[in-house]
């Protein structure tokens, strides 16, 4: 007989949420309602579990059956069949009967969580993420409990340093060490601060990892200002991230009501509060003191160190700071103990990182894995391959400052290490999959187009540096190259990775000289032969039609500027002068008559 004590849960967080996730709870309800399960069913919110390409998504448990890609009609007919009938729908499983233990770790046949550790998304997709309750059902508060009742604030920090743990914004730097060095200055006043400013073009770690679970982010803090002797917490948080932004006020508001924020946290001594700031959205404001400039209230631009923060910070007081995938890992260090986390990893690199895995990959979304994970397992294992069986070509890790790798680089373990040896770098955890298709002279041209925007402008090296390597990308992607552009770009890189006065500066060059490491080839065909090989420089690019035409008028009928001619069974024929390359031609023929050239 099926049970009657389903409880369903509904990813609540964007990716769904923009894939209708909302009709689909109607759908659920008034469903439930109908065949009279509304008393007996839990209707559950949570942020993203991570498969993002397969949303909206439902879980039904007991069973943990997860479903993918719900619309409202299936939603319907999953309360019929599995909560009325006790039968699942097959055609909708994405994976079931997974067993989630506290280690965090999701065992399994499926490929997308078989080779994943949760360790800062330990609680996503699982708990009502506005719900306090749930988080504290999962171990919540309880390792700020055990710190105010039994460590003393070197013991927490002996703790995070016997962990291992390295920033996970993009730096590196040990975070026990960071943490000591504020600890140890002398000051009337202390901050302490998460750098949820995440400006990667296609990432969204920090904001999944908030949306999901703001709890565990504001506990790691909690725990951060007593080892330091700090007394306020901010938030620095862009505003284009409207649901996290909502979700930290009401874990901030449910915290202070519940004792673990204000006076006398859980009858201690201990005294400490949380605010939010918000960010206007400017890349260079992920560096530490471009971000303590915008929270005072000045222009986020970066100055020299030292002093570092630790020494003379916000509003020159000593000031912690890390991001948020780093405070999220302190609650899991302080209850499985330093030693237990810093067994996953590397050796030089312990825990697991988060990365968001996007661009020409079958399985879009977030993921955590431990250190030393390959690249080949990311992209093959749990990001399922490339879609329409097209061939790897590159992968660049992280993010716009990093670095193009291609094929020869896919069993590189995942750590600072190897990835640096490799020529690019972890940086905050974007991941981005590029096929055959890809032009990489055009790739390297995007991501220095955004750092190029976005920087401060303070300091001559990235400032003109950046801009000038910009200009020569350009010419060289519109057929325009001269000889000697290579080494050009070569030597302005290499300048603004050494003069320029923050790692943005430094980073930025790194999508342009990797690119020209391993794949100078396609800059020579730019530059020597007018070719793009992958087709997506248009200056280089243009459409011929051939004896295959069986004159349908397809191409005719879609061209916008009326470029081709030809009768009723004729072949057609394309105006290269007329043409304006859009590709809608090429698109439109079935008979594969239309070619680049």
């Amino acid at each position: 007989m099926p049970t009657n004590e389903y409880v369903i849960t509904l990813c609540d967080g964007p990716s769904c949420l923009h894939r209708v996730s909302r009709e689909v709870r109607d759908a659920v309800e008034e469903s439930l309602e109908k065949h009279g399960k509304s008393d007996s069913v839990r209707i559950h919110l949570s942020g993203c579990l991570g498969m993002c390409s397969k949303g909206p998504i439902m879980i039904v448990n007991p069973g943990y059956t997860i479903y993918g890609k719900i619309t409202p009609e299936d939603a319907v007919n999953i309360v019929e069949q599995h909560i009325v009938n006790g039968q699942p729908v097959a055609d909708k499983v994405v994976n079931e009967d997974h067993l989630y233990n506290r280690f965090f770790r999701i065992f399994g046949d499926n490929d997308f969580f078989g080779k994943q550790m949760r360790i800062t998304l330990r609680n996503c997709g699982i708990i009502d993420p506005e719900n306090i309750d749930d988080y504290l059902s999962l171990r919540g508060y309880e390792a700020l409990a055990k710190v105010l009742t039994d460590m003393s604030p070197q013991d927490v920090i002996d703790e995070v340093k016997k962990a291992g743990v390295r920033g996970r914004g993009g730096g590196g730097f040990p975070t026990g060490m960071k943490w000591d060095f504020t600890a140890r200055e002398q000051s009337d006043q202390k901050y302490v601060i998460c750098n949820a400013d995440e400006g990667d073009p296609g990432a969204f770690m920090d904001r999944s990892a908030i949306e999901g679970d703001p709890h565990t982010v504001l506990e790691g803090m909690i725990i951060g200002g007593y080892a330091i002797g700090a007394s306020k917490g901010i938030v620095y948080i862009r505003a284009e991230y409207p649901l996290a932004i909502k979700r930290l006020e009401k874990a901030i508001a449910d915290a202070k009501e519940h004792g673990f924020l204000g006076e006398n946290i859980l009858g201690s001594d201990f005294s400490y509060d949380l605010e939010i700031r918000l960010g206007a959205g400017a890349f260079v404001c992920g560096e530490e003191t471009a971000l303590i400039h915008s929270i005072e209230g000045s222009r986020g631009m970066p100055r020299p160190r030292p002093p570092y923060p630790s020494q003379s910070g916000l509003f020159g007081k000593p000031t912690l700071i890390n991001n948020v995938e780093t405070w999220a890992n302190v609650p899991v260090i302080i209850l499985d103990t330093g030693e237990w986390f810093s067994s996953i990893g590397t050796e030089k690199s312990k825990g697991t990182k988060v990365f968001a895995l996007a661009g020409n990959v079958n399985n879009t979304g977030l993921v955590e894995v431990p250190m030393g994970t390959t690249l080949r397992e990311i992209v093959y294992d749990i990001g399922g391959g490339l879609p329409e069986g097209k061939k790897f070509k590159a992968i660049q890790t992280g993010g716009p400052s990093g670095g193009c790798l291609p094929a020869e680089y896919l069993d590189t373990p995942i750590d600072y290490e190897h990835l640096a040896k490799a020529g690019s770098i972890m940086g905050s955890g974007g991941m981005i999959v590029m096929d055959e298709d890809s032009c990489m002279v055009d790739v390297a041209k995007f991501f220095l187009q955004f750092t190029q925007d976005e920087s401060c402008g303070k300091c001559t090296p990235c400032r003109e540096g950046t801009k000038r390597m910009l200009e020569i990308l350009t010419r060289i992607t519109e057929g325009k190259g001269q000889e000697g552009d290579i080494e050009k770009l070569e030597r302005l890189g290499n300048m603004a990775r050494k003069a320029s006065l923050c790692g943005l500066g430094q980073s930025a060059p790194n999508p342009v000289l990797s690119t020209i490491k391993n794949f100078r080839v396609e800059y020579e065909e730019h530059i020597n032969e007018s070719k793009c090989r992958a087709g997506s420089c248009k200056s280089m690019l243009s459409f011929v039609i051939t004896d295959a035409c069986v004159g349908c008028g397809a191409c005719r009928r879609v061209c916008p500027v009326d470029a081709i001619t030809g009768g009723r069974k004729e072949k057609h024929v394309i105006d290269q002068e007329t043409c304006i390359k859009c590709g809608q031609c090429f698109e439109v023929c079935k008979f594969q008559a239309v070619e680049k050239a």
